[in-house]
């Protein structure tokens, strides 16, 4: 928001300088990006041609005689509209122009010149400001100025300009008028009523005009008509005040639309009522409806686009762009005045595909409905004054808004224990009637009114934000805090997994929860769930919010990879987020990947299989307290990102909470083992006791057991048949080989098993052992498996 201080002086009086002011403006948290006069030149003075020959060197060049008050100088100008009696401006020698230029005495071949005439461009102005005329050849100043006097008063541009940078909730300030009452705020200063004024004449617009309402995506709609306006420029302080906050005159009618549109914050929009069909639309548009804007462009609209119609067709983009059908010319005569607002969110999509403008931005912040009506109240009069109209009496108008103040109950003690302060109630009553809210005190209570122009305030917080800022931060005392502190456990069980896997030798990564769709589609369960996009994604690589962190592990190891780093062993703890129909969720998962070569930091280096990651996730599940109580099954739902013959889900307590495997070679042809578990899930799975034995202080025997069984049976459930069988002398079995020789029949697989066998009170013996085996082989028999011979 660009702030003209001689704008803003209109409603609040002040006599700060701009970077005064904008530095109090910061204070209170509206921090600027430059401040500065809105012509930035020095040395200049307002001179009168007297006398202007031609250059006797030179056929464009010419020897000017120029009165600047005190002296005549000479001056050499080139520009071919110099000429005996024009009033002109003058950069003196040791003027600075724009550009870091310096004004100096010399001679122009051969003839001495001591000063310079001046362009409006030559004074630092945006080309986008400057008329033909000013491109062309010097400045031309009215009949009447006077020789010496400062030419930047003369045309009336002797203001100031702060950029500001506003916070996102500060619509508000995105006004002369809002502008006014923060200043006022600040300086404990009064905000000046708006001239409102004009006379209406004896006929009534409802007579012959209306509007309809055809969505609820617009909330209030107001129309009224000039009549006999005459199209010609606009006074010279609406134009420089436009300069001053970036827009381009035109002519005076648009221009005292713009002018409303900064003063109030409400944007208008002006059509040509002989172009209409005495009927104003607001509707939805119709899918792949089409529309020539003001630019000249033909849009295709969608069926989330709000449209202007005359009944029949669409006119205008409401809150981004009028129609070329109803513009205003030269030749308008009779004027439609449109103030409304507009769904924020809807305005904001269409102006994102067609163009941002200064209205579509106001509308996209939010608006006060009372600036409605004062917008096309203010406009009225305007077009009155300048534009010699004639106000048709009545408004036609569709509100369905409330005017009602926001009404908010606060206390002292709230406002002292949120701010850490301890500001008494006179301070507090102070800073709510420099922001111009009425309240009323109940004991200890303060209800405050927050005026509907204060649309970012609208809880308790909200007001105890505004003492602070209004009281001052710098007036807060410093304090360290005095509180107990005492051990977290928010996050203790993310902190145990963290360590626990960090000590397993894994390292963990902090990546985005944004990706792209390809990506956010990745490793998935296959179920009614559904990706989340953002509405407005700053690029198409963060335009999704991941479903699995499983994809942004694959995306750091491809990055590892591309710099040459085979042995990637990392993890990460993080959210995840879909939904399912209209229910959004978020989850918190444990993701690991792993690939090349794994060092523990206790055995040599060696390369990671499925075995390894699953060991991991074994001492994972362990350590978190689930022994016994987990497993690794085939599921047909498996991502199919996951290699189908290395890869198996986990399940506790016969639920399926995660999966482990190796990626597809469709993905990656390099051997890439993940694993991702759904902690919200497990956590609400009941941990078994731990429970502590004796180490026993004798021998165990190891035997080893290889078999053929059927290749789909998987290796759990064998070891499931032989713990069975073995009972409790049975202290572990492991699969140490696991292969499908020629020599035995089509559709088996043959695996070995290390089996140990001990007991705490006695050395087992040979028969005991073999005893146990023959229960182990027995019962494998019995299900269809047979010894490796």
């Amino acid at each position: 928001m660009k702030l003209s201080t001689n704008f803003v002086k209109d409603y609040v009086d002040i006599d700060v300088d701009c970077k005064q002011l904008a530095e109090d403006m910061t204070n209170v948290g509206n921090e600027y990006e430059s401040c500065g006069k809105l012509i930035n030149a020095t040395n200049l003075v307002v001179g009168e041609v007297i006398d202007c020959q031609m250059h006797p060197d030179s056929d464009h060049l010419h020897v000017c005689k120029v009165n600047v008050g005190k002296e005549v100088l000479q001056i050499v100008c080139g520009a071919p509209n110099v000429r005996t009696g024009l009033k002109v401006i003058v950069a003196l020698v040791g003027a600075e122009l724009p550009g870091d230029f310096k004004i100096k005495a010399g001679k122009i071949r051969g003839v001495e010149s001591n000063g310079m005439l001046c362009s409006i461009a030559e004074l630092g102005l945006e080309s986008k400001f400057l008329k033909p005329e000013d491109k062309e050849g010097i400045h031309e100043l009215q009949a009447d100025s006077i020789p010496g006097e400062d030419p930047i008063k003369t045309l009336q541009m002797d203001d100031s300009v702060i950029d500001f940078e506003l916070t996102a909730n500060r619509g508000d300030l995105l006004s002369i008028l809002g502008m006014a009452h923060e200043i006022a705020a600040i300086y404990d200063k009064k905000v000046k009523d708006i001239d409102l004024k004009y006379k209406e004449n004896e006929e009534n617009i409802n007579d012959s005009f209306k509007v309809s309402r055809n969505t609820e995506n617009c909330s209030i709609f107001l129309a009224k008509k000039v009549k006999n306006v005459t199209i010609k420029e606009s006074p010279t302080f609406i134009k420089n005040r436009l300069i001053a906050s970036g827009i381009r005159p035109i002519n005076n009618v648009v221009d005292i639309s713009n002018y409303v549109m900064i003063e109030t914050g409400q944007p208008l929009h002006y059509y040509d009522a002989d172009t209409l069909n005495g009927i104003l639309e607001v509707r939805m548009a119709k899918e792949g409806e089409k529309l020539i804007t003001l630019d000249n462009i033909e849009r295709t609209l969608s069926s989330e686009d709000i449209i202007i119609s005359d009944g029949n067709k669409a006119i205008g983009l409401a809150g981004v762009m009028g129609g070329l059908d109803t513009e205003i010319t030269e030749n308008t005569k009779n004027i439609i005045i449109e103030s409304a607002i507009f769904d924020s969110v809807k305005v904001r999509k269409t102006s994102k595909e067609i163009l941002r403008s200064e209205a579509s931005t106001r509308f996209e912040k939010g608006l006060d409905p009372n600036r409605t009506y004062m917008a096309i109240e203010r406009s009225c009069a305007l077009l009155e004054k300048y534009a010699d109209a004639t106000i048709v009496g009545g408004l036609v108008k569709e509100d369905t808004t409330s005017k009602e103040d926001t009404k908010i109950e606060i206390t002292l003690e709230n406002i002292n224990k949120v701010l850490g302060t301890n500001i008494n109630s006179d301070d507090v009553e102070n800073v709510f009637r420099k922001l111009g809210f009425e309240y009323i005190k109940q004991n200890e209570k303060i209800i405050v009114s927050v005026p509907k122009r204060r649309i970012d305030i609208s809880i308790k917080e909200d007001l105890i934000e505004e003492v602070g800022r209004i009281y001052g931060v710098n007036n807060i005392e410093g304090k360290l805090p005095q509180l107990p502190i005492k051990t977290g456990s928010y996050d203790k069980q993310t902190r145990e997994i963290r360590n626990k896997m960090s000590d397993l030798g894994l390292n963990e990564t902090l990546s985005y929860i944004l990706v792209n769709e390809k990506e956010a589609n990745d490793f998935c369960f296959k179920d009614d769930s559904e990706i989340i996009k953002l509405l407005d994604p700053m690029t198409e690589e963060r335009s999704t919010l991941r479903h699995s962190i499983l994809s942004s592990l694959y995306k750091i190891y491809e990055y590892n990879k591309a710099h040459n780093n085979k042995d990637v062993d990392i993890f990460e703890i993080g959210k995840t987020f879909y939904k399912i129909g209209e229910e959004y969720r978020e989850e918190r998962k444990i993701a690991c990947l792993m690939t090349g070569e794994y060092y523990s930091g206790i055995e040599n280096k060696k390369a990671i299989d499925f075995y390894v990651i699953k060991g991991i996730t074994e001492e994972l599940l362990d350590y978190l307290g689930y022994t016994n109580r987990y497993s690794f099954v085939i599921n047909e739902n498996i991502p199919e990102q996951f290699h189908p013959g290395q890869s198996a889900a986990i399940s506790v307590n016969n639920d399926i909470v995660g999966f482990v495997g190796r990626v597809h070679p469709s993905k990656s042809k390099e051997a890439v083992y993940v694993m991702e578990i759904n902690l919200d899930k497990l956590f609400n799975k009941k941990t078994g006791k731990m429970k502590y034995k004796e180490i026993s202080k004798y021998p165990s025997v190891k035997k080893d057991l290889a078999i053929v069984v059927d290749k789909n049976i998987t290796s759990g459930e064998i070891a499931t048949a032989i713990k069975k069988a073995a009972g409790s002398l049975l202290l572990g079995a492991q699969v140490f080989d696991v292969y499908q020789p020629k020599d035995i029949e089509e559709g088996k697989k043959s695996i070995a098993y290390s089996l140990e066998f001990g007991a705490n009170d006695r050395t087992l013996t040979d028969e005991e052992i073999n005893e146990v085996l023959n229960k182990i082989i027995s019962n494998l028999e019995k299900q269809g498996a047979s010894l490796r011979k």
